[in-house]
């Protein structure tokens, strides 16, 4: 008996498994080096806030009230995650108007560990639960940064009430402008990408300002000291920013490519030349270096070089830090004494000032011609020619439209609070400390 070979069944066979492995591999996959990557990012962003801007807010205010700044950050960071998983992704990353997404993805509906996110490459793709986790890190840190602007003269319940209206109402509305989009296949128009300073930064900067001013001064502001009562928390607390930093820009780039390592390299120089700038502008001024200026200067250059990381070359990373250090320092001490505001902790002369020289700086930096990376124009797939009055007038309008929506927005919200709890805690109360009267704690024991 002879064995027939069944040339025909096996050339059918090898047919269908090319067939099979064609259309396996048209398939969108995720990449696991870039999903390593942003699952990493994610808990630097995370690192960033808790411990690393709950420690740096706690450093800087009195002792009293320590636990009291560690408290609202610990809960802001709590409810907004629970927030983003019910409904908060769903509005600032589906598809609805251009000024808000719909409730497609409400409760995180269809998100699974086999849907995939889009990155900034075609066919580029990370795991959707990553990308709403990294982007929840976002959602968390922006309206902690709000809390050292009126810190040590909030009531806890005004705070625990505002901070879900804010992100909610101000937050998940700008996010979406300025961040969403359906992937490099259905843009047209990449710009939008640059403004990333505006949906954290310039964001809550202007929420703090406005907050300082409604809730107003601190007892015994501009008589009694009111001194920072751990630096050394503080710098503990800067230099987890400026690590977790690297999640918030590297990661970013939502890819491990030489972009995230531009990104990586401009947040390293920017931070260094905007805390040496700081340092050295005011040991010219006041005849001494301090460490609360040179720590104030770095993350000036973090929040400068936020929209800018992944667009300026090096070289304009470290002009924009030198800027934005001496900048930040004039709000901070002049323009700050001159107004009479308590912005407590600076948050307006520092992320807000800081963030809107990042953002109108990008659109200068991000010129080939010095040095920047340009932008692509998904279109054409190639690097657009560079216009500096278009690209000046997209990052005013981003500018603006913040400061209009977030300090309107803001205004509203603390008018709300004020009518339901009332913002602010009495005189007794803010002169013993919000550590005992509010939470019954201390931190540190006498």
């Amino acid at each position: 008996m002879t064995f027939k070979r069944p040339y025909r069944a096996g050339l059918a066979a090898l047919a269908v498994g090319l067939f099979a492995a064609t259309a396996a591999y048209a398939e969108p996959t995720v990449n696991k080096g870039d999903n390593a990557w942003m699952l990493t990012s994610t808990v630097l962003v995370l690192l960033m806030t808790i411990p690393g801007l709950a420690l740096f807010y706690g450093g800087l205010v009195r002792s009293k009230n320590m636990l009291s700044v560690l408290m609202q950050v610990f809960y802001t960071v709590c409810i907004v995650t629970v927030i983003w998983a019910l409904y908060g992704y769903s509005l600032a990353f589906t598809g609805g108007s251009d000024f808000i997404g719909g409730f497609s993805k409400a409760f995180l509906m269809g998100v699974t560990p086999d849907s995939k996110a889009a990155t900034f490459s075609v066919d580029a793709n990370i795991s959707e639960l990553v990308y709403v986790c990294f982007q929840m890190t976002f959602a968390a840190i922006t309206p902690c940064l709000i809390v050292g602007s009126f810190a040590e003269r909030m009531k806890f319940s005004a705070v625990a009430l505002f901070i879900p209206l804010w992100v909610t109402l101000i937050y998940f509305p700008i996010a979406h402008m300025v961040w969403y989009w359906a992937g490099p296949d259905a843009i047209s128009d990449a710009v939008k990408a640059l403004a990333g300073g505006t949906v954290v930064h310039i964001n809550s900067g202007i929420a703090g300002l406005v907050g300082a001013l409604l809730v107003g001064k601190r007892v015994g502001y501009g008589k009694d000291l009111m001194a920072p009562h751990s630096l050394t928390m503080t710098m503990i607390g800067a230099s987890l920013l400026w690590v977790g930093w690297f999640g918030f820009n590297a990661g970013s780039n939502l890819e491990a490519t030489g972009g995230a390592a531009l990104a990586m390299t401009n947040s390293f120089v920017a931070t260094a030349a905007a805390a040496l700038a700081w340092m050295f502008a005011e040991w010219i001024v006041k005849g001494h270096p301090s460490v609360l200026g040179a720590l104030s200067g770095a993350v000036a250059g973090l929040v400068a070089v936020t929209p800018a990381a992944g667009y300026s070359g090096p070289m304009g990373a470290i002009v924009l830090g030198l800027v934005v250090g001496v900048v930040c320092l004039f709000f901070v001490t002049v323009v700050k004494n001159a107004l009479g505001y308590d912005d407590a902790l600076d948050v307006f002369g520092v992320h807000c000032i800081g963030g809107i020289i990042g953002a109108l700086g990008t659109g200068i930096l991000v010129n080939p011609a010095l040095g920047g990376t340009g932008i692509m124009d998904y279109v054409t797939g190639k690097i657009a020619d560079y216009d500096f009055v278009a690209q000046m007038t997209s990052q005013a309008w981003g500018v603006g439209t913040t400061l209009v929506w977030s300090g309107v927005g803001s205004a509203i919200l603390y008018k709300v609070v004020d009518v339901v709890v009332g913002l602010r805690a009495n005189v007794e109360t803010e002169r013993e400390g919000l550590d005992i009267t509010e939470h019954t704690e201390r931190a540190y024991n006498m």
